[in-house]
């Protein structure tokens, strides 16, 4: 069955290496000073929407991404493991969009991009844990949305079969295509690069990318069509001014404060009784420290 899979990805900062430029003064991330890595969640979504390109043979897996141009790094990373194309949402007005306006433009995106199946994508991005966007897409669209899938196990006769990991169980689902599905990082991780495709695919570029080129490597991607990463901007999408980048964010960041954690006193246990353990235990219980 042919199918048209979109993938929802992030590039999000390495959350592992924030240091004080991690935020601007009007309390967005300042992305351009954090290192950049693929969303882990969203490469998790990505392995099932390739196991359905698999089952599904002439199915295609496009992945959309908002960010920055350079965000087409991780277009690349995409296409190097099975999918095969990519688009930037990329422009200066999206900026310092919280959820609402993110999910917003990219489901004018999507509206822009025609005809899809079922869209996939992390349950939430690292840089903001909010597990919002997906949803929001879901109800900008129009569309049945499932969330917390851990696999995909069937899809056919217009619906998608999903399993579901919860707080306190699995849950397996039915629902009609189309639809937009957020997955767990407790689902499969995504395969590893291909090799074959890795070779193929190395020169891919964006638009923005192409005009640092030189011209014997503009003239490749000019002769390779499929080479090409596509770049659209908010005026392309037919996005409304008032409900995108800072301006369609109702969400405001008050203030910042960095937070250094300090043990104010050590405690030694060596060669305790099971008496001084317990009343440990119990002085942490009371003040809260565990339980």
């Amino acid at each position: 069955m042919s199918l048209n899979i979109i993938v929802l990805a992030k590039q999000v900062p390495d959350t592992r290496n924030v240091g004080k430029d991690a935020m601007k003064e009007d309390g967005t991330i300042n992305r351009a000073a954090l290192p950049a890595i693929f969303n882990p969640e969203d490469l998790n979504a990505l392995e099932q929407a390739l196991r359905l390109k698999d089952a599904n043979p002439g199915a295609t897996v496009t992945l959309l991404t908002m960010g920055l141009p350079r965000a087409s790094e991780i277009i690349r990373e995409a296409i190097f493991r099975g999918a095969d194309n990519g688009i930037v949402l990329t422009d200066r007005v999206l900026g310092g969009a919280d959820t609402l306006a993110t999910s917003y433009s990219l489901a004018q995106a999507v509206k822009k991009f025609g005809k899809f199946d079922i869209i996939l994508g992390g349950r939430q991005a690292i840089d903001g844990d909010t597990a919002q966007v997906g949803p929001q897409i879901a109800e900008k669209l129009g569309v049945p949305q499932v969330t917390y899938a851990e696999e995909i196990l069937d899809l056919s006769d217009g619906h998608v079969t999903v399993k579901r990991r919860l707080e306190h169980g699995v849950e397996t689902v039915k629902a009609p295509l189309p639809c937009v599905v957020t997955v767990n990082g407790s689902a499969a991780e995504c395969r590893p690069r291909n090799a074959k495709r890795v070779m193929k695919y190395k020169r891919a570029a964006s638009v923005s990318e192409k005009a640092k080129l030189s011209p014997e490597q503009q003239a490749l991607l000019d002769a390779r069509p499929d080479l090409c990463i596509q770049e659209w901007g908010a005026a392309y999408v037919e996005a409304d001014p008032e409900q995108i980048g800072l301006a369609g964010s109702p969400t405001k960041v008050k203030a910042i404060e960095n937070v250094v954690f300090t043990a104010k006193e050590a405690l030694t246990l060596d060669g305790a009784d099971d008496a001084a353990i317990e009343s440990l235990i119990k002085d942490l219980i009371t003040n809260h420290t565990i339980g």
